[in-house]
């Protein structure tokens, strides 16, 4: 999986307007411009806030997202979208079987889940 790393890429993903919320995250999405590179693929970018807490346990929720999209994202993400994962409050106490179950969700409504 391609990653996100600039604040702009995060800046144009969150610009697109297209986002879900569930209860252990929040996914945003934009599909790729026509004629854009790397059209082919998805990339993802990780983000949690103060929020969540202290450097530790925003580690620790980045760390579950990123299990949790490596899990779902390659069997089920529609290519050629940018996608950005949000952790909340809940990421941390969540189970993975739950996680996994609000990502594939986020996907479905926003358009961008295959099977």
């Amino acid at each position: 999986m391609l990653r996100l790393k600039r604040r702009r890429e995060f800046l144009r993903v969150a610009g697109s307007g297209r986002k879900w919320v569930a209860p252990g995250l929040i996914l945003q999405a934009r599909p790729y411009v026509p004629g854009e590179k790397n059209a082919t693929g998805f990339r993802i970018g990780f983000t949690v806030s103060r929020k969540v807490g202290n450097a530790v346990r925003r580690n620790r929720a980045k760390r579950r997202l990123r299990a949790v999209a490596h899990l779902v994202l390659p069997e089920h993400a529609e290519t050629g979208h940018d996608f950005v994962l949000i952790g909340r409050q809940a990421t941390l106490k969540r189970g993975y079987g739950a996680l996994s179950g609000d990502l594939k969700t986020a996907l479905k409504k926003l358009g961008a889940y295959h099977e």
